[in-house]
């Protein structure tokens, strides 16, 4: 359910002009085949989160281990791996970025 405070805030900020990015990474790339079913209780929000371009990508290794790496290639969701498979923050930071974790 935590996800959910992701999809809320992502949009909220964006609402508020704040330019917010979402990186899905660790147990939270699960998610992404179930969020893609019209029957999931997320799917309108994952669905305005993409309209809205709010989804950076996924994070290689963890879709990868954890399964859903395909998932994500077939939503078209951009596959990040930059730092030895997983994607580094330091390039968004030095973009003046804050990075956070839920």
């Amino acid at each position: 359910m935590c996800f959910i405070h992701v999809l809320l805030n992502a949009l909220d900020m964006k609402k508020n002009g704040q330019d917010a990015r979402i990186i899905i990474e660790g147990a939270a790339v699960k998610l992404i085949p179930e969020l893609e079913k019209k029957d999931n209780p997320l799917n309108h929000l994952w669905k305005k989160v993409l309209e809205e371009g709010l989804v950076e990508g996924v994070c290689r290794a963890c879709a990868a281990k954890l399964g859903t790496l395909a998932d994500a290639e077939a939503q078209e969701l951009t596959i990040l791996g930059d730092m030895q498979g997983h994607p580094g923050m330091s390039g968004y930071q030095e973009k003046g970025y804050e990075v956070i974790s839920f």
